[in-house]
């Protein structure tokens, strides 16, 4: 593969990869700091993240889950593990970071709501059943203004003492993720509309994905701001010990749905998909709660660097998920040149796909 076909590829973690470290020296700088404070003013992370989650829900097809509505145990399964064991574990070892952002920012990341897009496309990608990952997402997404307030209050309310910030997250989570996702479904009831969106995709991800980067650099300058001259700065061990934690999280809870569905006889392509669903997390809701302080009712928190878990989950599931979706799709394949298991099959691998 060319250098030009991997920045076709991953250009979205390569601009990642420029971006945080640009950030960071920016808000080193403070001759620039009113440049960063009129983009932030410009360019708010709620306006933005509700952007993007229009954007995301408005190409994604929904059509395609009535089988997995007929048979929801893989679904339940895997949203049970995506908001019930990724939360408990990270519970368990939030404690354990060496700076408070990364210990807010770890639980954050685990308890947001499954990826809006990736899970559905790394599951064709292994020859899985995607319309059990969309209704994982679907679900999740929809779940995300109960379930994540629920999660980070049990992980924050000794250090959060705002009265009522649950009762305005549920609300803002209503606001920017709820509304905005709902609208863009609204929108694709039009046959004109969803035509338009499934044919403008890749524009439309890519524009949502940009968004995406813009809320990621305000929060890297911030994070270079303290940085600057701040004695409370993460540690190299610190930075290692939260991203080992964020990619621990991320494959046990793909063995845990892989194995859970294996005792409960799911089908091999449901199988799939509750690895990637259960296990994969999204990163806009999980940014704007990083880079929001009054999301966890107290602008005066000071965790700028609570970020970093975020995008280190995503990053980490991304290069792991395509080794792991390769994988998946080299044994559906050797399965399919075996003529007596691809009889055994009850339905060829990658047909629920389309």
């Amino acid at each position: 593969m060319s250098m030009l076909e991997i920045l076709k590829k991953r250009w979205f973690l390569v601009s990642l990869a420029v971006l945080i470290p640009s950030g960071l020296l920016i808000g080193m700088q403070p001759s620039l700091a009113p440049h960063i404070g009129l983009l932030k003013s410009a360019l708010p992370p709620r306006a933005v993240t509700a952007i993007v989650l229009f954007l995301m829900s408005l190409s994604l097809n929904s059509r395609q889950l009535g089988e997995s509505l007929r048979s929801p145990g893989p679904v339940l399964w895997a949203a049970t593990v995506n908001y019930g064991f990724i939360p408990l574990a990270a519970l368990g070892i939030m404690s354990f970071q060496l700076v408070k952002d990364f210990q807010f920012g770890l639980i954050i990341a685990a308890v947001v709501p499954c990826t809006m897009a990736a899970a559905s496309v790394w599951t064709r990608k292994a020859k899985g059943n995607d319309a059990v990952s969309l209704l994982v997402t679907v679900t999740t997404n929809g779940l995300c203004f109960l379930i994540t307030p629920f999660w980070l209050y049990m992980a924050t309310r000794s250090s959060v003492s705002s009265e009522g910030w649950v009762a305005m997250l549920v609300w803002r989570l209503v606001l920017a993720v709820l509304i905005p996702a709902f609208i863009g479904q609204l929108l694709r009831l039009s046959s004109r509309v969803a035509a338009f969106a499934d044919g403008n995709k890749t524009v439309i991800g890519v524009v949502a994905q940009s968004c995406i980067l813009v809320i990621v650099l305000t929060a890297a300058c911030d994070a270079g701001s303290r940085l600057n001259g701040d004695a409370g700065s993460p540690t190299l061990l610190a930075v290692l010990l939260v991203w080992g934690s964020c990619v621990a999280l991320h494959l046990a809870a793909m063995a845990v749905g892989v194995t859970g569905g294996r005792l409960f006889r799911f089908r091999r392509e449901d199988i799939v998909a509750v690895a990637f669903s259960s296990s994969q997390k999204t990163l806009p809701i999980g940014v704007l709660l990083a880079t929001d302080p009054e999301m966890l009712g107290n602008p005066d928190l000071g965790i700028p660097f609570a970020v970093f878990p975020i995008l280190m989950y995503h990053a980490s599931q991304l290069f792991i998920d395509t080794v792991i979706a390769d994988r998946f799709a080299e044994k559906a394949a050797a399965t399919e040149k075996t003529p007596a298991t691809a009889d055994a099959d009850t339905t060829p691998a990658g047909e629920d796909a389309g």
